[in-house]
């Protein structure tokens, strides 16, 4: 493909709108995990979270052509993203073995922020391969388009996140409605919700909607239930 050609061009801002899209996703789960550890440990949250990231990406655009052929696959990523979703709103406070708090928050972010990528790396990656049309040089392009947008966006998200607490709740909400377009987007599932880019019937788009209702309600409810659970008679 011609680097100054047409094709070329809109292929490339195809990519790259789909990268402030999706790493915003990745920007999300990074900034709302980096809140919980303690500050001095927060930039290295967001460094080696979008380190983890790009390194999934890689991994994944590399098998792309294998990963395509793994039947149920975006059903499971999907499913197995929900409770990361849930998790981001109720991070856990495990107690480590001696290695002390700070330690404990670094790992426990990390390894969040790392499931999250891995289970949505199939869909980001599967969204760019698409408009690269077979263009590995396109590919590789939208790597290094999504590293700034995943660190300054992680950024973002944690200095606002302390001013706007709402925050944490639509970043699971968006967290969740991911997952569901991952479920609909099966094509395992294509005579229930249709397939991808083809005309629907009133019943798949009810159901294609409905999925997302119930995933980011479930979501979002389940985390209001346990933080109101938790939280101390009286307050």
């Amino acid at each position: 493909m011609d680097i100054l050609s047409t094709q070329f061009l809109m292929a490339l801002l195809t990519i790259i709108v789909i990268d402030l899209v999706l790493a915003g996703d990745n920007a999300l789960v990074i900034g709302l995990a980096a809140r919980n550890v303690p500050q001095h440990l927060q930039k290295r949250v967001i460094l080696w979270g979008t380190a983890g990231a790009i390194a999934i990406r890689i991994v994944f655009t590399l098998g792309i052509v294998w990963l395509l052929k793994i039947p149920g696959l975006m059903l499971a990523g999907g499913l197995l993203l929900l409770p990361v979703a849930y998790k981001l709103m109720n991070p856990s406070t495990d107690h480590g073995d001696g290695h002390g708090a700070s330690a404990n928050g670094f790992w426990g972010a990390m390894k969040t922020i790392i499931v999250a990528d891995a289970l949505m790396g199939v869909d980001n990656v599967l969204g760019v391969a698409g408009a690269a049309h077979g263009a590995f040089d396109l590919v590789i392009i939208g790597l290094l388009v999504s590293v700034p947008i995943v660190v300054f966006g992680s950024s973002v998200v944690l200095k606002l996140v302390d001013r706007f607490p709402v925050i944490i709740q639509l970043g699971s909400a968006v967290l969740a409605f991911t997952a569901a377009k991952m479920v609909v987007s099966e094509p395992v599932l294509s005579n229930l919700f249709g397939a991808s880019g083809a005309v629907t019937t009133d019943m798949q788009t009810a159901a294609r909607w409905g999925t997302y209702a119930v995933a980011v309600a479930g979501v979002l409810l389940a985390g209001w239930w346990s933080q109101r659970s938790t939280k101390p008679a009286g307050l």
